[in-house]
């Protein structure tokens, strides 16, 4: 089914959330507009940057100036969070990437004009932050040469949601079983890793992940290629 700006735009995806059990996780609209108020208050001077190291790669959905490859120091790239609405349900839950401590990730960076961040930030937010899964923070990024600090969405190690370290064979066993509002798990998998590919980064880690799809007939047709 996935989502569009529009529905980030009008608030629809806590509307559509308030009604199921993901509802019980929801921030408050208090804590919701106190993150996304003291981020803006600490946003550089000028045009501001975001790094994007999973699903806002290949479907960000926001107005940007620029973007380019970039590498983020003090993280790393992981299936740490469980997805129980866009990836799987609650009784099947799947995994999406987040960003946890140590090492240096390499993805992609958007430059967002200043006279647009507040309207961006807050499209943003109603994407990453409705349930506080992931924590705002600026980060060293160094692109093209150049040192910046960029807006990333970091793991929240307390949130019910945080998957931990896990096993290579149990996250494929669950991209391979889960699917959500959004699509399957694996297709989450194959967007990033192909994302990444497409403006020249290679990620060992999420090829390993791949292999086990890229040898199994049933999803060769549909990913002839690709990755």
């Amino acid at each position: 089914m996935g989502i569009t700006r529009d529905d980030l735009e009008n608030d629809r995806v806590r509307a559509a959330l308030a009604g199921t059990p993901g509802g019980a996780v929801l921030l408050t609209e208090e804590a919701f507009e106190a993150s996304l108020a003291a981020t803006l208050a600490d946003a550089p001077d000028g045009d501001a940057w975001l790094f994007g190291y999973g699903s806002l790669i290949w479907n960000p959905m926001i107005r940007y100036a620029e973007r380019r490859p970039a590498v983020i120091y003090g993280f790393h790239r992981g299936f740490y969070l469980y997805s129980r609405v866009n990836r799987g349900t609650y009784e099947n839950p799947g995994l999406v990437l987040g960003l946890d401590r140590g090492g240096c990730c390499r993805g992609i960076a958007f430059r967002i004009a200043r006279e647009d961040l507040a309207e961006e930030f807050r499209v943003l937010w109603r994407r990453e932050m409705l349930t506080g899964a992931y924590l705002p923070r600026w980060a060293p990024v160094q692109s093209e040469g150049q040192r910046f600090s960029a807006l990333t969405f970091i793991m929240n190690r307390t949130h019910e949601g945080y998957a931990g370290r896990l096993p290579d064979t149990v996250i494929v066993d669950r991209l391979r079983n889960a699917s959500g509002a959004y699509g399957p798990a694996y297709e989450y998998l194959y967007r990033t890793l192909l994302g990444l590919r497409q403006h020249g980064i290679d990620d060992p880690y999420l090829a390993r992940l791949w292999e086990p799809f890229e040898r199994d007939p049933r999803y060769q047709a549909e990913f002839a290629g690709a990755a």
